[in-house]
């Protein structure tokens, strides 16, 4: 792969990630306002995953289920796309900073997360989250729909999984950059590996006549 292609790619995800954060914003928004309506955030939070499908972005969530597809190569465009929309989040998270939202709702967010120390926990509201994010992705990817992206986020934040590329936002505006953070998110994405690949390996397999691609 070419250096351009690398800044491409990085561009991309550094975009991606802000459309991710705007979601988070609009969420955090409605929580703020009034917390028994949060799952109408939850709904508006598809925004960000629109944005990504709509103009080609490039999100770590978005692409991690398709490891095993590509050459051993995709993994280094893996690790580029991650920083990319971290950078996008931080950007995100320095405009809108914790303040920006009413009634605590950014550190009544941010504080159970870093004081979870239960890392199997972690990592398993992460695989969840790979599942739905895989299915939202392949489901734009064959059929061209927004369907798998707005049922998918709200379903993985109303149950509480851990999207590895939202929680950077969340960290970023609560001017969490410590370990507790670090440690927190590299579980979480790994974990929306493992979930984002499952569908894809087992299919490999599971089939007898593997259903035909829209």
């Amino acid at each position: 792969m070419t250096g351009d292609h690398y800044l491409k790619c990085f561009i991309r995800a550094i975009l991606a990630g802000m459309a991710i954060s705007i979601g988070c914003c609009v969420y955090l928004g409605v929580w703020s306002f009034n917390p028994a309506e949060r799952w109408i955030g939850a709904i508006l939070f598809s925004i960000g995953l629109f944005t990504v499908f709509t103009f080609g972005l490039d999100l770590y969530t978005g692409k991690v289920g398709y490891l095993f597809d590509n050459k051993p190569a995709f993994a280094v465009d893996l690790l580029v796309i991650i920083i990319g929309n971290f950078v996008g989040c931080a950007i995100c998270g320095f405009m809108m900073p914790a303040d920006a939202f009413a009634n605590n709702v950014v550190p009544n967010l941010v504080d159970p997360k870093l004081a979870m120390t239960d890392y199997f926990r972690i990592f398993s509201k992460g695989v969840f989250c790979g599942v739905l994010m895989f299915i939202a992705a392949d489901y734009y990817k064959q059929k061209q729909k927004y369907l798998g992206a707005i049922l998918a986020v709200p379903v993985f934040i109303l149950a509480g999984f851990e999207h590895s590329i939202a929680d950077m936002f969340y960290f970023c505006s609560a001017g969490a950059y410590n370990m507790e953070a670090l440690i927190f998110i590299i579980i979480v994405a790994f974990g929306n590996l493992v979930g984002g690949v499952i569908i894809p390996v087992c299919r490999k397999y599971m089939y007898e006549n593997p259903p035909a691609k829209a």
